[in-house]
């Protein structure tokens, strides 16, 4: 039976209160920020939000968390990584520095086939250990929702194997795991030898590993990378309907390196988000903004690739789009736990406001992985999702950026990072950061 919770002492408590659904356009310049307010949790969920005052009379044994002039916010909601991998994959960094670009070093075997080499000789035991201190380092950001893909299996073994373990991660973390299918992330290259058998391996994966899938229990989405060399805009229609027929959301890797139609496929869909969008074109932007998909922006993967294009989000949120923002951890183009360094990005590469990256990465964030109605926001009957952070001024938290300055993390009102009530919540006044 969990405690009752009562948050006191808040600078700010970052609210995000809105619709139970994706925010768009303009609806994303509201974060919902309060001050000389406090926050009572029962049974795992928001109760009421108020004045410290009345929130004591009304919950008169709960257990009392004080903020010490920190920031509360709902707790951040990474909509899309890739945690359970094997090895990293450094050596690609470097190759990037001499001017080989994603495409060349897949075809030197490299990019996702390295890891899934790697991925194919481990035990499930070994990733689970992996992941699970990986997840630690998340949380410890102020994480608490966290999507994890398939993907480096690419085998129907070894593509089941990724999804139990993500199922174990499920049951043994404190956080809020969402599974999802990635075996379309890659055309094996024992499948790349001519059209017949690169038809036999999508056979293989709506005919043979989806059922398999599904019969499972453990993904809740299914998704594919479609991108010129990966997966055809023909190829990422056939498997999303057939993973939608078989009772699965759909999400979809749409138009990271070059414009190919995803974006509008994804619409015509109505999958849950389309991810990357580095090259949408005018088109996409236009049908997702007529949609209710949402575009999931991962500004870590083209910083670490060197890329001087990010997605538009400023073109996506003035059309009227709903837009996330997610992490996109992953071995090779993005090895960060660091989410609210995507804030950072999301203000200074993609030009978001403060509100709207603060929806991004919550409301947003949750309406990107089907759980709008539970969490992404700090109001009565929501879960008790919560992040707390060492600063006076919501606006820090993107401005300090590759800080670590969450203090401590709640899932349901359930820890994910312990909060402790010493000197590490002592807020850090603006004089005492080091300035330049």
């Amino acid at each position: 039976m969990l405690n009752d919770l009562l948050f006191v002492n808040a600078a700010q408590i970052v609210t995000c209160t809105g619709p139970a659904r994706a925010r768009k356009g303009k609806e994303m310049r509201d974060a919902g920020i309060l001050t000389n307010t406090a926050v009572a949790v029962s049974s795992g969920r928001i109760a009421m939000i108020g004045a410290a005052c009345d929130l004591l009379r009304a919950y008169p044994d709960a257990e009392v968390v004080d903020c010490h002039g920190g920031v509360l916010t709902p707790g951040l909601v990474d909509s899309h990584t890739h945690a359970v991998f094997g090895k990293p994959r450094f050596e690609e960094h470097e190759l990037r520095a001499e001017g080989f670009d994603y495409m060349e070093i897949a075809k030197r075997g490299g990019g996702i086939h390295a890891s899934v080499r790697d991925f194919r000789e481990r035990s499930e035991e070994d990733l689970f250990k992996l992941a699970l201190t990986r997840l630690k380092e998340l949380a410890s950001y102020g994480t608490t929702t966290l999507e994890i893909k398939s993907g480096y299996g690419l085998s129907v073994e070894d593509e089941l194997k990724a999804l139990r373990v993500i199922g174990r991660l499920a049951e043994r973390q404190p956080m809020r795991i969402v599974p999802t299918w990635l075996g379309a992330h890659e055309i094996p290259h024992e499948y790349r030898t001519s059209e017949a058998r690169r038809g036999e391996f999508i056979d293989l994966l709506i005919k043979t590993l989806l059922p398999k899938v599904v019969a499972q229990g453990i993904a809740r989405f299914a998704d594919v990378f479609c991108e010129p060399g990966v997966f055809t805009i023909d190829e990422a229609r056939r498997i999303l309907e057939a993973s939608r027929q078989a009772g699965l959301g759909i999400k979809i890797h749409a138009d990271e390196l070059k414009p190919c139609g995803g974006a509008e496929l994804a619409a015509s869909l109505q999958a849950v988000s389309a991810d990357h969008l580095a090259a949408i074109s005018e088109s996409g932007i236009a049908a997702l903004a007529s949609s209710n998909t949402v575009a999931t922006l991962l500004p870590g993967t083209m910083l670490f690739l060197g890329k001087a294009k990010q997605a538009p989000a400023r073109a996506l949120i003035d059309a009227g789009a709903a837009v996330a923002l997610a992490s996109d951890f992953n071995p090779g183009t993005s090895p960060t736990v660091n989410f609210p360094l995507m804030l950072t990005l999301g203000v200074s590469q993609l030009r978001m406001s403060l509100a709207e990256v603060l929806i991004a990465a919550t409301a947003n964030g949750a309406a990107a992985v089907g759980i709008a109605g539970e969490v992404g926001q700090i109001a009565p009957g929501f879960a008790a999702d919560l992040a707390l952070f060492a600063i006076t001024d919501a606006r820090e938290l993107p401005y300090w950026y590759g800080a670590r300055l969450c203090v401590g993390s709640w899932k349901a009102g359930a820890p994910c990072h312990p909060y402790e009530s010493g000197s590490n919540l002592n807020v850090r006044p603006p004089e005492a950061v080091p300035t330049g």
